[in-house]
């Protein structure tokens, strides 16, 4: 029964990363204590990885990494939101999945994966041979549509509650992919607000869904308390008509908590 390593440092990743065999299929977590969903990430990984015996040699590895600590090691797999699992074989990544979707999490490693000595999924679909370690309906191609929108909906009220202070910006902070989500996040700082944030260009569910879950259409959204504050313009607005409009939220020392 494999188990879940924590990645700690750097040196421990590049240790990890020499020591396996070409073959072994490396699964990286990247999560966030702040992130209400990366624990429900690594619930479902653990399962998954208890089904999955460790074999001579190795045929899978499995690792999780806090974003935010190790960032180095985050931006070289281009993590812009968490969670966010990584699949990598011989130094090389094969598939990447961002987002809590476990479904897709399962597909992606049984894809890829060797469990009890059998290939999974896709080299078993492109011999042409019945798949049989991949749910039925794994892409959701033929799931109840308002079932997969009360999904998305609850995985939504749960990711506008992770932090106190949520930013749905486009980019990241230290990277703002647009002028309005560079400009609320400088007043953030400005501020010294302790905020997260997720990058909605790095999930289209998110980026769609959350438009209609807040029914505000743009971006960036701010939420406090899991409650929707607005865009720029409502941000800049309550700062004219209360100085003190993100006291409560605010650390001492300046420190920009999200970046």
């Amino acid at each position: 029964m494999s188990t879940i390593t924590e990645i700690t440092a750097s040196t421990q990743w590049e240790e990890t990363l020499g020591s396996l065999p070409p073959s072994t299929l490396l699964v990286v977590s990247f999560h966030a204590p702040w992130a209400a969903p990366c624990a429900q990430m690594a619930t479902v990984l653990s399962t998954l990885a208890s089904e999955y015996p460790v074999t001579e040699p190795l045929s899978t590895k499995w690792v999780s990494i806090n974003a935010e600590e190790l960032s180095d090691v985050s931006e070289t797999y281009d993590v812009t939101a968490v969670p966010f699992l990584v699949l990598i074989r011989n130094r090389h990544v094969i598939e990447t999945v961002s987002g809590s979707s476990a479904v897709k999490v399962r597909n992606a490693i049984e894809t890829h994966a060797q469990k009890d000595g059998s290939v999974a999924a896709a080299a078993a679909t492109a011999n042409g041979t019945e798949q049989t370690n991949a749910p039925a309906n794994a892409d959701g191609a033929n799931a109840d549509p308002e079932k997969q929108k009360e999904e998305l909906f609850k995985r939504l009220g749960d990711l506008v509650k992770a932090a106190p202070v949520m930013l749905f910006m486009k980019g990241t902070p230290s990277s703002p992919q647009c002028g309005f989500s560079r400009q609320l996040v400088g007043l953030l700082r400005e501020n010294s607000v302790k905020y997260g944030f997720f990058n909605i260009l790095a999930d289209d569910e998110v980026r769609q869904g959350l438009k209609e879950f807040a029914d505000w259409p743009t971006y960036p959204q701010l939420w406090m308390d899991g409650e929707l504050v607005g865009g720029l313009d409502i941000i800049k607005e309550e700062l004219g008509n209360d100085e003190n409009f993100f006291k409560a939220h605010s650390v001492s020392g300046g420190a920009d908590a999200a970046a």
